[in-house]
């Protein structure tokens, strides 16, 4: 099912608004958690969580920052 263009604007502000702030908070009190690593390694790791929170949304982002299709 492909969303809308308005849909996936919706979407990608619950997205940024709900979603990356909790992801943020999960990540960093996961790696508090883990016994401390070489700085390099950890920066590694934040780089990666950085990255992969998006990946399973790219769909939603796709196209959001341009002109609505639908209205021409």
């Amino acid at each position: 099912m492909a969303l809308s263009y308005k849909a996936r604007r919706r979407w990608s502000l619950v997205l940024l608004l709900v979603w990356l702030p909790i992801y943020c908070i999960v990540a960093v009190t996961v790696m508090n958690a883990i016994p401390r690593l070489p700085m390099l390694v950890e920066l590694l790791i934040y780089i990666v969580l950085g990255v992969a929170w998006a990946l399973p949304f790219k769909f939603v982002f796709k196209g959001v920052g341009k002109e609505d299709p639908d209205q021409k």
